[in-house]
């Protein structure tokens, strides 16, 4: 059976789905616990990404070499960006850029040192897949969930999403950040600071990859607000939701 890897940006994240495990088996590895068991029938590994691209790369590579994982699907928060693109909404990547990588002017500003790329695409059938569960999982009648007004559901995007290790929260250096980015032909709709690495770890395994983030900002100087609220209350209720509808409509 093929072995599907969950990764988790949140504790709260995989405790959720940890609790839903049968036949749980916690195994310690490059010194980090992973959960292996069943989740809806299907052989699945839990996992946390921790903080920052080179953590997150080392659980990706553990996750792939140690445990055999088939396929990886992330979730997470993450501050929004892009026009349109609000808190409580859902963003499901179609593809990363890290927006802080810079090897000019050896390499072109974005792109990754030997690669001849800037962006890395997630797997177009599991992001399609992971689209229409954030969709049903999201607007279905089992649970209500942080709307922006009582009469709108959650909107759900799909575009490209950017990653760098630095926690993106004030105002002036969202604005520059997205000017640079799109001064060189990137519209990323969020940033977070994981997501690319582990599309870039997949890229190299060529295992299929799938992200989706839930906005918890709008990456300015409110981007600290109530956000262990907004994770306890929405981020991680999105996720459990999200990640349940995916598993029912994952194959078997």
């Amino acid at each position: 059976m093929a072995t599907t890897a969950i990764l988790s940006a949140l504790a709260e994240e995989q405790q959720g789905l940890v609790e839903r495990l049968a036949n749980p088996v916690r195994v310690t590895r490059a010194g980090r616990d992973f959960w292996r068991g069943e989740l809806q029938g299907h052989s699945v590994v839990l996992a946390l990404s921790r903080i920052g691209k080179v953590a997150a790369a080392t659980t990706a590579t553990t996750l792939i070499e140690a445990f055999g994982a088939s396929r990886i699907v992330f979730t997470g928060v993450a501050g929004g960006v892009g026009h349109g693109v609000h808190v409580g909404n859902v963003v499901v990547a179609t593809e990363f850029v890290q927006h802080d990588m810079d090897a000019s002017p050896i390499f072109p500003r974005y792109q990754i040192p030997l690669y001849g790329r800037s962006r890395f695409a997630c797997d177009a059938t599991l992001t399609a897949m992971l689209l229409e569960a954030a969709r049903e999982g999201l607007t279905g009648a089992t649970g209500h969930f942080y709307q922006n007004s009582p009469d709108q559901r959650v909107a759900v995007h799909a575009g490209l999403i950017a990653s760098g290790d630095r926690f993106v929260s004030g105002a002036t250096e969202s604005r520059g950040l997205q000017a640079a980015l799109q001064a060189a032909g990137f519209a990323p709709l969020a940033v977070e600071m994981e997501g690319a690495a582990v599309a870039q770890v997949c890229f190299d395994y060529g295992v299929p990859f799938a992200a989706v983030r839930t906005i918890s900002d709008r990456a300015d100087d409110q981007a600290h607000v109530d956000f262990p609220t907004f994770v306890a209350e929405v981020a991680s209720r999105y996720a459990l939701a999200i990640i349940g509808q995916f598993l029912q409509l994952l194959p078997k």
